[in-house]
Parts: C-alpha cells; structure tokens; sequence
C-alpha cells in the first residue's frame, strides 16, 4: 500500500486532501484511480490513516477516511543520530538506512578528523538534499513521521544539544568490553518503560530522547572523546572489530530497535 504524508489541517473530519508534489506523483507515476486505497500519516502522531481515493482534481487528490490503525509505527523512545560527516555519498545511505530504523532525526556533525568541509552554501544544499532522502524513506518504510535532518553542527555544539537527552552513547574503539554496553543497552530501556509507566497517553510526543554519536571515517579525536564524557556521553563498544562510519550507525539502531521493540 503506498503510503504518504500531509499536514495535520489537510485532515478534516473523513476527509484527506492531498496536494503539492505527491498529486503528479499518484496521478502520472503511479497512476492510481478512484477507489484504490493508501495510507496516510500527519507527521505529529502515531497514527496510520487508511484511507480510499474519492476524487482527482487537476491540483490535489480526495481521500475518504476508512479508518485510523493506532498500533503506534513509531518507536517508544526518540533516537537522534549524530553523524561524523562521510565522504562521498555515504551520508546519503546512512540517512536512509536510519530512517527505515526508526531514528527520529539526524545531525550531521563537523568533526577535527571528518575529510568532508561543508560552507554555508554547501551545506544548505546537501541538508535539503538529505530531507529529501528522509522523506522518501520514511514513505517507502512507512513511517508516522518524516525524520529531520539538522543543519550541520560542530561537535561541541552537537554534545551541547545533547546534554538535555535522557541518555546519550558513542561508539568508540578503545571502550571497554560488550559488557558495558549490555549494561548500557539495559539502563536505556528501563529508562524507557519506567518513563512509560507515568505517561497515560500510549502514543505521547513527551518520549525519552536518546543520543547516539558516529565518528567519521577517521574516528573521533580524543578530546572530542573527552568532551563528550565529560558531557556524561558514554563510550560504548561495538564489538572487537572496526566498523566502518556507514555500518557503525546502523548497528547501533538496529540494536535499539530490537530492544525498543521486544520491549513492547
């Protein structure tokens, strides 16, 4: 079923209006017809809009409500990915494979070892370049919401957004032992289900929010390290093996959204 994305207000009792870009898109692309069905998210709650297609217009697409899937497509904590800026095309993967994931947004971070310096005009390009990106995955992965990509921030400035988090981690080579971070992979989900238990409402924006940080393809600096412990970021191991950048990432997700998801 394909699935897409509109502004609360375009929401009005059962009746859905599409417009902007996805009208060419579902009447020249995809060639849908009146009665076929799609779903449907806001991008402020958890829910999942089935509806059916009631009419085509030259400027936008009617939809009729069928119902609304309150299951919750989200995961129960906000993960934001800070990203060591990649060389080349990477950043374009790692944003895409961290959104089917269930990463809530992505900082793309300026670091002393990064290879890759973006000016201003350079980075506002491939910031909105890189939305795009989240967009499409978010479509294709079915999401409630349509992760944000930051501007690009220093890593002090990163470490310093991050300080409100609940809990924040960086993978680092020199970390000790996986038992630190199964002890760190378990103080963060009883975070997260002690914070459920005081919140009445299932599908609730008020979420843990957790960082997780990914050096470059050089790795961090040692005093970007400290800098982050001192912030009470904490160094965790992924395993006796080097990682690359794009693979560090996504193991890391994938490690949360398994427990985040046993979880419930």
């Amino acid at each position: 079923m394909q699935h897409f994305f509109v502004e609360p207000g375009q929401i009005c009792g059962k009746t859905i209006t599409i417009v902007g870009d996805d009208v060419n898109h579902i009447k020249n692309v995809l060639r849908m017809k009146v009665g076929e069905e799609l779903s449907v998210s806001n991008g402020v709650d958890d829910n999942d809009y089935r509806c059916v297609i009631d009419s085509i217009e030259e400027d936008s697409i009617i939809l009729k409500l069928i119902f609304i899937k309150e299951d919750g497509i989200e995961l129960p904590a906000r993960i934001t990915l800070f990203q060591g800026l990649p060389k080349s095309d990477k950043m374009e993967l790692i944003i895409q494979k961290a959104v089917e994931l269930g990463v809530h947004e992505i900082v793309p971070v300026a670091t002393k070892r990064a290879v890759v310096k973006l000016d201003d005009k350079k980075s506002k390009s491939k910031v909105a370049r890189w939305q795009g990106i989240s967009e499409a995955a978010a479509k294709q992965s079915k999401r409630a919401i349509v992760p944000e990509v930051r501007d690009v921030m220093t890593i002090k400035e990163a470490i310093s957004y991050a300080s409100s988090f609940e809990v924040a981690a960086i993978p680092y080579e020199m970390a000790e032992g996986m038992t630190a971070t199964k002890q760190w992979i378990s103080d963060v989900i009883n975070k997260v289900k002690n914070h459920a238990s005081d919140t009445s409402d299932a599908n609730s924006t008020n979420k843990v929010q957790i960082g997780i940080f990914i050096g470059p393809e050089g790795g961090f600096d040692e005093s970007e390290i400290d800098m982050a412990m001192q912030n009470n970021i904490q160094p965790i191991s992924l395993g006796r093996r080097i990682l690359r950048t794009e693979t560090a990432g996504m193991t890391t997700l994938s490690i949360l959204m398994y427990h985040l998801e046993i979880m419930e």
